[in-house]
């Protein structure tokens, strides 16, 4: 079985074709298997199904299009879990897809040096295509390009080996068709006007040549390249070279070796290595674009690969540096660069003055030559585009700071190494040995470094250089983050980590600079343009032009879409350059309107997705703030998800640089959020650093809440004794206060505590207190919630009437409040007893409207625990698949949250049908 791609996609196997119905289902398997055996993430599945707006179900449905494709395929586990997504993998070996094997075919070509079996390889490979790739998926219209032109390319390299095969009149009709498809493509009409000739048709090849000129002419200005006019030219002349190659001989020259030595031992980058190896086997011109951020390791790799492929380039290896980003401002002139091509090329000759004639001389020297070009430290597109070949075989690697992708360049973006390829990076420059006898020392050394290849080779240069230093005493002096990059010093400047950003901040425009300098000041891993916006006090808009320009010079990442991070050492290096060009007021400033940003849109999205809240009085938010409009407790969820740890950052900044109310309000926005995905050990380290905070500027009502929220959490983590005393707290600060409603929650939080011990007299008489006081406010939400716990109190003291009667007002309540995350507990509460009572189905109705009600909310932990519960209600009812299936989702979730009450799932699940 394998899944077909290059046409309409389905499933083969067996000797026959089956589709997907859907073209959603559609796109999810055509994602799945273009990815080869790769985890496909969520949110890149999501985003090929529904774009920018997918709908708040897209997670569910995604998982029912997943279930749906395994039944298809036949087998569960083809398509797998695997975070943070899934994967494809088609059993029973051979290739997975047609698009995989047409890509083994093709690159097998690169192996033979007969042509006969080039052709073979090529027209099987060609015989895969079944019309236009991808037909039936949407939304892959990049991916399908791509197969398109693999597709071409194959094409043309076929009938380059039948002509010289001498098929030449066989291979006229195949490339009459696609010259006429794509008409601007000079290197078809070539073995079109070649192959028209060589059939004793010199008109009808002239004719040719004369309508791809007047097409240039007409649609892009242009006249046709030097090859194609030369062959027109042979043609005219019936020059008999035609009749033995493809075109006219290149006069033979010298053989250009010109590659700088490769970096000794080069670590890591297997990925990249294979990906520039699958490039250089594809038919046709490659250009490859290696890009990432300074010290990243693009020069070491291209390099690396260039040395190890240089046999496979027998017509020359060109280098040159294009010092784009030399501090002294002395880019290399393309002109220049070509001179030192030509010359290597040709040896001595007399050489035009004007860079477009040096440009064409230079592509007339490869033509038909198999040559290798490192482009190494590019500025810009401008810079590399007149030192392109255009041959058929030749392999062109440029290197840049930039995302640079000069027109058919293929982009390959250098990230920092992963651990494992730094830990190696490491031993390879101080041996395993000295490595895995110091591994806590070496794990500091690399987080230290960032895992930047540049910071790691420093460091281990210094090591190796004075046989008496430990790593473990490198790591010392490389912990102090202000004198980190001096530590890093490798004794010149390109060897100088601080040195080697600087070429590239210094390119910066002044407004960059000033957005890439605040961004070291940003407390979390990572910010989105609103964040970065009010960092910067500048308009949503401006600020986004700026981040682009960062992302454009590689000082910037972009890890998932929207949000930017900078890496430890260039956001060290940032926080230096802000102390060096910026004021202390202007530092102050753009931290306090970071933290306002933090602060108003998590107040406003703690409120969205939790009503019942209690607004705060947050300060006036000081001017150039950028606050995003959430507008759904969905979206504020999902805001929550991506930021919570920024915002856990956030706190500890705020309290380091003295904004007191910040320090505190901050942790009272995250405590819903963290409570509903399981946080608690952290929603307990904010509350208690924020109630530091308050006992110093004796904020009262803040300590109540805090005192509330930890006593709640420590009851739900089974710390009783310490939840009581600070309810107990709570209970009386709110009392000293006045405040009546406070006062009920802090009391309802003790009901419950009562409750779970097994004390129901006691959780009644918190639950009546508590009621009076909502009741005397005129609070619906708080009374309906005090309901459903009053009611579950007299199940436990066996009224199952009373209880249900009060369930019932509960749930009335509730709606009037529109308090549905309340109203799903009072349904939760009703499906226990009628459970109690043996009404099941009655029970199962009322546990799938609290689960309904539940599910909206991302509240994870209850939603798990309805969902055990609903198991058991099925198990009662004598539906064990059905009470399976509910325990099973149930396990999902705590599974998620790291519940331990996922172990009671398992073991209720292992246990024998009853």
């Amino acid at each position: 079985m394998h899944i077909r791609l290059l046409g309409p996609v389905g499933i083969a196997g067996g000797g026959e074709l089956r589709t997907v119905a859907g073209e959603r289902r559609t796109t999810v398997l055509a994602v799945l298997a273009l990815a080869h055996g790769e985890v496909v993430s969520t949110d890149r599945l999501i985003d090929a199904v529904w774009g920018a707006d997918p709908p708040a179900t897209a997670q569910n449905t995604l998982q029912q299009h997943v279930s749906y494709l395994r039944r298809a395929l036949g087998d569960a586990g083809t398509i797998a879990a695997r975070p943070p997504g899934y994967v494809l993998t088609v059993a029973g070996g051979g290739d997975p897809t047609d698009a995989a094997r047409a890509d083994r075919l093709i690159r097998a070509t690169a192996d033979t040096d007969d042509p006969r079996e080039r052709v073979r390889l090529l027209r099987e490979a060609v015989a895969l295509w079944h019309g236009r790739p991808l037909a039936g998926a949407a939304g892959l219209d990049d991916d399908a390009e791509r197969l398109h032109t693999v597709w071409l390319r194959a094409q043309v390299a076929l009938a380059e080996d039948r002509l010289l095969l001498g098929e030449h009149a066989a291979v006229v009709a195949g490339l009459g068709r696609l010259a006429a498809d794509h008409p601007v493509d000079e290197r078809l009409h070539g073995l079109l006007m070649l192959a028209q000739y060589r059939s004793g048709r010199p008109d009808a090849a002239l004719g040719t040549a004369r309508r791809l000129r007047e097409t240039l002419g007409a649609d892009l200005g242009l006249d046709p390249g030097p090859r194609v006019r030369d062959l027109e030219a042979a043609i005219r002349r019936r020059d008999p070279a035609l009749d033995v190659d493809s075109a006219p001989a290149a006069a033979p020259g010298p053989v250009p070796a010109q590659l700088p030595l490769a970096v000794r031992g080069l670590r890591g980058r297997a990925g990249e290595l294979a990906a520039l190896g699958e490039l250089a086997a594809a038919p046709g011109p490659v250009v490859a674009a290696i890009t990432g951020p300074p010290g990243v390791g693009k020069t070491s790799l291209a390099v690396h690969w260039a040395q190890a492929a240089a046999g496979r380039y027998p017509d020359g290896q060109l280098y040159v540096d294009l010092r784009g980003f030399d501090p002294r401002g002395a880019a290399t002139d393309p002109a220049e660069a070509l001179r030192g091509f030509l010359g290597a090329l040709n040896g001595p000759e007399a050489l035009p003055d004007e860079p477009d004639e040096l440009a064409a001389r230079f592509r007339v020297s490869v033509a038909g030559r198999r040559v290798l070009v490192v482009l190494d430290n590019a500025r810009d597109a401008e810079q590399v585009r007149p030192l392109l070949p255009e041959s058929g075989r030749s392999m062109t690697l440029i290197t840049s700071r930039t995302s640079l992708t000069p027109p058919g360049a293929r982009p390959l973006a250098l990230d920092l190494l992963g651990p494992a390829e730094a830990r190696d990076l490491l031993a390879g420059r101080l041996g395993p040995d000295r490595v895995a006898a110091e591994p806590d020392a070496a794990d500091e050394i690399i987080a230290r470094c960032a895992r930047l290849p540049l910071a790691l080779a420093v460091a281990a240069a210094q090591v190796a250089t004075r046989p008496g230093v430990s790593l473990a005493e490198q790591a010392a002096q490389l912990r102090d983050a202000a004198g980190r990059l001096d530590a890093l010093d490798g004794g010149d400047p390109a060897t100088d980590v601080q040195a080697v950003f600087s070429w590239s901040y210094r390119a910066l425009s002044p407004a960059a600079a000033r957005l890439f300098r605040l961004l070291g000041l940003h407390p979390g891993p990572d910010l989105t343009a609103p964040g970065a916006a009010s960092l910067a006090g500048e308009p949503l808009t401006r600020t986004q032009s700026r981040l682009r320009a960062l992302l454009h010079a590689n000082l910037l990442a972009e890890p998932v879409p929207g949000r930017y991070a900078l890496h430890d050492l260039l956001k060290a290096y940032a926080i230096r350059r802000s102390h060096t060009e910026d004021t202390g007021e202007d530092r102050r400033a753009a931290v306090h309107r970071v933290l306002d940003h933090h602060l108003h849109t998590a107040h406003a999205a703690a409120l969205l997705i939790d009503p019942g809240r209690r607004p705060l009085d947050p300060p006036a938010s000081v001017a150039g703030l950028t606050v995003p409009r959430l507008g759904d407790p969905v979206r504020a969820l999902a805001w929550f998800e991506a930021n919570y740890r920024v915002l856990t950052a956030a706190v500890r900044l705020a309290a380091d640089e003295g904004f007191d109310v910040h320090a505190w309000q901050l942790p009272w926005t995250m405590t819903t959020y963290l409570d509903w995905r399981g946080h608690r050990p952290e929603l307990i380290a904010a509350q208690t650093a924020a109630l530091a905070v308050m006992q110093r500027i004796g904020e009262v009502p803040g300590r109540a809440g805090a005192h509330r929220e930890i006593g709640r959490t420590l009851h739900r983590l089974g710390r009783a004794a310490e939840a009581a005393e600070h309810l107990a707290e709570s209970v009386r600060l709110y009392a000293t206060l006045g405040d009546g409603i406070g006062e009920a929650r802090a009391r309802y939080s003790a009901g419950m505590l009562a409750s779970a011990a097994g004390r129901p007299d006691a959780a009644r008489a918190e639950f009546g207190a508590t009621l009076a006081l909502a009741e005397a406010a005129g609070d619906l939400l708080w009374q309906g919630r005090t309901l459903t716990a009053l009611s579950w109190a007299w199940v436990h003291s066996g009224d199952l009437d009373r209880a249900l009667r009060l369930g019932d007002r509960a749930q009335a309540l509730l709606q009037r409040a529109g308090d549905r995350h309340g109203e799903a507990f009072a349904w939760s509460t009703n499906a226990g007893i009628h459970h109690r009572r043996g009404d099941y189905e009655a029970a199962t109705r009322a546990h799938r409207q609290a689960i309904r009600l539940m599910h909206d909310f991302g509240d994870r932990a209850s939603h798990a625990g309805m969902l055990a519960e609903l198991g058991d209600t099925r198990l009662a009812a004598g539906d064990p698949p059905g009470a399976a299936d509910a325990w099973r989702r149930a396990l999902h979730l705590y599974e998620q949250l790291g519940d331990p009450a996922a172990d009671e799932i398992r073991r209720r699940l292992a246990a024998p049908p009853v």
